[in-house]
């Protein structure tokens, strides 16, 4: 009786050391995870940084980008202006042309009429003064509704480039709020696995 009661004993004393060795290395493996999960986390938090970093960099160009297009635009608006005042006043010196050549046609042929070959020599330099001057107007002023129709033109591009700039600050910002949070969330994950290596660590060392 006493030889099984022994037996029993030893049995149980033997249960509890090796129950006692197992758990040390699964204590030794928890703080080995939350080691690597501690640095894996400190690694995210740092590459966090740096998109933080770059989402403000974009944000900053898009918004020289934006400044530079408002001002081209602007540019284009006075262009504009500028051909707008120059077809104007090609306009007005087309009538004129034409209403002076319409005269000088009139004096040519009352010089015609009256026979004068000084007068007919006068009226025909006139004329043919006039009529230049007239096809010169003309070509200005195509001249000036093409350079009208390029900076219109151009004032789109530029409209269509400040409408593309805007978008993409509005999506840098929402990249800049989202690597915000995640760096917000990666840093809290840095606390917890500290709290949990140190409650590891202290453990380990209790046992």
């Amino acid at each position: 009786m006493r030889t099984l009661i022994g037996w029993t004993v030893g049995a149980a004393c033997a249960t509890v050391i090796v129950a006692g060795f197992s758990t040390l290395p699964a204590k030794a493996q928890d703080v080995q995870s939350d080691r690597q999960d501690l640095r894996q986390d400190r690694r995210d938090v740092r590459q966090d940084t740096r998109d933080t970093r770059g989402d403000r960099q974009d944000i900053r160009q898009d918004t020289r980008d934006i400044r530079g297009d408002r001002q081209d635009i602007r540019r284009d608006n006075r262009d504009i202006r500028g051909d707008r005042q120059d077809v104007a006043k090609d306009t007005q010196d087309v009538r004129r042309d034409r209403k002076d050549l319409q005269a000088s046609r009139q004096q040519l042929r009352d010089a015609y009429k009256s026979g004068d070959p000084a007068a007919i020599k006068a009226a025909r330099e006139n004329f043919q003064k006039n009529r230049g001057e007239l096809r010169g107007d003309l070509k200005e002023r195509r001249q000036d509704v093409r350079d009208l129709n390029r900076d219109r033109q151009e004032r789109r591009a530029d409209v269509r480039d400040l409408h593309k700039d805007k978008r993409d600050r509005r999506e840098d910002v929402r990249d800049l709020k989202d690597d915000k949070q995640e760096r917000r969330d990666d840093a809290r994950d840095v606390r917890q696995d500290r709290r949990e290596l140190h409650q590891d660590v202290a453990a380990r060392r209790a046992k």
